[in-house]
């Protein structure tokens, strides 16, 4: 079972999910998946995992809360024809589809896009909705309280008290972000040798080892002078056996 999921804010502040869920083959998404793995099975098992579903919240007032989905869930076939009308449904349809309510989701929002540090001074002139400026407010005020600590609601206020990824998805579901972080990686590096190359700078082959020192000159310790001043500035010895001898300061050259 794969996934891709989006977050979008409703305008009331409230935040629900959009998610295509894939049954793949025993191979991944390029094989046909079982028989018994029907669309009705599917739909079953997110009815089942999204009742069943809960993380523990915190105890106020002597009373245990947790966390759940809501009440709300519209669970649809994804068919070729809820895209673009093609008869073949395909990656980019489904990518348009994840990236219209992840857009949504960030245009209708209303809050910040940055940390709250004070809540007064940072959202003066924010251009914030009032709705969402309660929103930030609360949270900031719920996360003060002892046994909200551990929410991190003031950290999050800015996010209205929501603190996971906008989007997420499993591994198997696409191309991983490692894969395309390491694609952005090499396509800088072609444009940094390209870029080189019209300079007339030659960058060095990736796989080079490049050995950089620089070596500055200390010193050669005590000089003939150095030696004079620290023979008249060297403290006399107490010691009745050696009275009237200079003891020398222990002085190491340096390198």
């Amino acid at each position: 079972m794969s996934y891709a999921k989006v977050a979008e804010y409703q305008r009331r502040g409230a935040v629900h999910f959009h998610v295509v869920i894939r049954l793949d083959g025993p191979d991944g998404a390029e094989s046909t998946p079982p028989a018994w793995a029907t669309t009705e099975l599917l739909t079953d098992s997110i009815r089942s995992a999204v009742r069943l579903a809960e993380a523990p919240g915190p105890v106020l007032d002597g009373r245990t809360y947790a966390f759940r989905f809501g009440d709300q869930l519209d669970i649809r076939p994804i068919r070729s024809a809820d895209f673009a009308g093609s008869s073949e449904l395909s990656s980019r349809a489904v990518a348009a589809y994840i990236a219209k309510y992840a857009t949504k989701g960030a245009e209708t929002a209303g809050t910040l896009d940055r940390p709250v540090r004070n809540p007064i001074t940072d959202l003066i002139g924010s251009g914030v909705t009032d709705h969402a400026r309660r929103m930030i407010l609360t949270c900031w005020h719920l996360g003060g309280l002892p046994e909200l600590e551990a929410l991190r609601l003031r950290k999050w206020a800015h996010m209205l008290g929501f603190r996971g990824h906008f989007s997420t998805k499993s591994r198997a579901y696409s191309v991983t972000l490692g894969a395309l972080r390491q694609e952005r990686a090499d396509h800088n590096e072609v444009l940094a040798r390209a870029r080189a190359a019209e300079a007339g700078h030659l960058l060095p082959d990736p796989d080079t080892v490049l050995v950089l020192s620089h070596w500055r000159f200390a010193g050669t310790g005590w000089t003939s002078a150095e030696r004079l001043i620290a023979h008249g500035v060297a403290p006399r010895s107490t010691d009745p056996q050696t009275e009237g001898e200079t003891t020398w300061p222990s002085v190491s050259p340096t390198s």
